[in-house]
This record gives structure tokens, sequence and C-alpha cells, in this order.
């Protein structure tokens, strides 16, 4: 492999020459550039960045941990669009910012702890500007203490340390949705949750009451029913809150999903049982998922889930956080926009 030395011989010029040329920190003739440039390209000379590095305390490489690539085509649990729309609108503004993003899957299965502290230290010896921590779904996480660490922003996740975070608006994207049903004529909303304990659920759960109470609608605790964990069959729990909804006395007139996964199968079982959508009972869904609310007949009426904004969020919250480093701030929430679409009937 050539070096400085190789190119400085091969130009005719000294090797302090050769770093003036590659890094521009001073003058030199464009005769004498020309013949560096040129021996570099003869050579095919690749420069250190280790140098550049230490000059300028800038390495230009930005960190992320996620394990959205080992959940790649795994059953998602019910927990919505996948993370890679998270990692794609931070990648966006890293290569705008002229960086290089550096990816670390961790295997988040339980059992199997202690693998973040380990990436974290790697991309430090790597002298990484910093790192993005993306979690799979909205939840609280505990981050292994490292001295010294690096900027860090948290991504759908945030900690009881303050750590800065950028996070979904669970509650107002759901507070929208409901708002503007209630607006399209519609008092009787029953809402079938995702699983309970996580935050998606408690905080779109508070959404879903406040747009009720803003509208001087009594919370009926039997519209709401938890749709989860059987998302694996039709044959679970999910049938079992559909069939409950459709026998109350006065049922509901839309049914809002935990997510666009749960939509679809609800879909389905209201149309084995002969109720047509939105005709009779009308769907909205979580997430915005294009590949399913866009496909479905008719389509979805859904709150985005804000990933590809969450994601450039992220990186500019970083970016930020490197230049003016602070200590505990509060997450940056970002609202999802309500899409409407035909499986809502205006009333």
């Amino acid at each position: 492999m050539a070096t400085i030395y190789d190119v400085a011989a091969y130009a005719g010029v000294s090797p302090k020459t050769v770093s003036r040329v590659i890094n521009g920190d001073a003058p030199v003739s464009d005769k004498t550039r020309s013949k560096v440039e040129t021996a570099i390209a003869a050579l095919g000379y690749i420069p250190s960045s280790a140098a550049r590095i230490m000059r300028s305390h800038r390495s230009g490489l930005v960190g992320l941990i996620t394990g959205a690539i080992s959940r790649t085509g795994e059953n998602t649990g019910g927990h919505g669009i996948p993370d890679m729309f998270l990692i794609k609108g931070i990648q966006q503004r890293i290569r705008a910012q002229g960086k290089i993003l550096m990816i670390a899957d961790i295997d988040n299965k339980p059992g199997q702890p202690g693998q973040m502290e380990p990436l974290i230290r790697t991309f430090m010896e790597h002298r990484a500007e910093g790192i993005l921590y993306v979690a799979g779904f909205h939840q609280e996480v505990l981050l292994p203490e490292v001295p010294n660490r690096c900027p860090m922003v948290l991504v759908n996740c945030f900690d009881l340390a303050g750590t800065p975070s950028v996070l979904p608006d669970d509650e107002a994207g759901q507070y929208g949705l409901v708002r503007r049903i209630i607006q399209s004529g519609h008092k009787r909303i029953a809402y079938v949750t995702l699983q309970p304990g996580v935050e998606a659920t408690r905080l779109r759960l508070a959404g879903y009451r406040r747009a009720l109470a803003d509208a001087d609608i009594v919370f009926d605790p039997d519209l709401v029913q938890t749709g989860y964990p059987d998302f694996s069959n039709d044959s679970g729990s999910l049938i079992s809150a559909i069939l409950k909804l459709l026998s109350l006395p006065i049922p509901p007139t839309v049914i809002c999903c935990g997510n666009d996964e749960m939509a679809v199968r609800v879909y389905g079982i209201l149309r084995t049982r002969g109720v047509r959508v939105p005709e009779q009972v009308s769907v909205a869904g979580y997430d915005n998922h294009s590949a399913i609310a866009e496909t479905l007949f008719p389509p979805l009426t859904s709150t985005e889930l804000p990933y590809l904004r969450m994601g450039e969020m992220a990186a500019d919250l970083l970016f930020q956080y490197i230049e003016h480093p602070a200590g505990t701030v509060q997450p940056v929430k970002v609202v999802g926009e309500t899409i409407w679409r035909q499986s809502v009937m205006n009333k």
C-alpha cells in the first residue's frame, strides 16, 4: 500500500507538501497540486483518516445501535411498522451532513442482556462523534453506565436519566384520530387496543378518552377491548373482542384498532359475519402503514406513526447535542397526521 512518502517521491516534492495538498491547510501552486494529485492517482494512495481526526477532533462517523436487522422477517408482535423507517430517516440526515453512519445490530431477545455496552465502547474507540439507539417500539430502556460516553440520542424509547430522546406522540395521535371521527358524526366509537402495559396503549387510551371528554361524550368502558396477543391467527382474543362489541345493546359505529395489522384482521372478522365496512361498521387503524392502508378495500383511515420524521429529527438532535452538550432534557415528541380514507363513513 502506497504511503505519503511514496507520493512525495513520485511527485518530486516533500511529504509536508503532499499533506498540504491533501488537507488544504496551506497554499500550494497549481502546478505542484497537479503533480501531487497525479501521483496520488497513479499510486492509488488512500490518505489515512487518523491524523485528520486528531487534528479536527471530528471523525465524521456516527454510530447507530438497532435490532431492526435481526427482527426483519419476524412476527412484529403487534408493534406496528418496521423500525427500518426510523433508520431511513436517520440515514437521510446523516448523509446530508456529509457523515458516515455505522450500524451495529443488537439481538434484544430476553436472556441476552448487556449487548449494548460493548457496542457503545466500540463506537467510542472508533471516535464516533455521537450514537443513536433505535428501539423497535415505544418503550422505556435502561442504558449501561459508560464513563465519558459520547453524545447519545434515544429513538422510539426513553430512559429515566433524561437522555435526549425522540418519541411518537401517541396520545396526541389517537386524540386527533378520534376527534376527526367525532367530527364526522360518530358517537359510539370503540377502541380495540394492543397489549396492556406498554407505553403506546397507555398513551393512546388517554388520547381516546380525552377526545371523548372534549366532545362531551361519556366514556363507556364496554367499548374498550384488548385485541392482543393473538396475532398469529384469527381465533383468539381479537375475535372475542369484536364479538363483544357487536353484541352490545348499542354497538359501535366505528372500531378503532391498535394498529393497521389488527385492522386487516378486523376487516376479515366483520366480513365473515356479514358486516359490511364501512356501511354497517366503520374501521380505523393506526400507523398508516401504506402497504396495508392503501391496499385494503375500502382503503383504511389511519393515523401516521411518524417514523421517518422521527429518524430525521433524532439525527438533527444528535448534531445539536454534539455542538452544544446538554444535561437532562425533555423528550421530543412527534405527532402523526391522520390520513382520512374510505373506511370511515360520514354520518
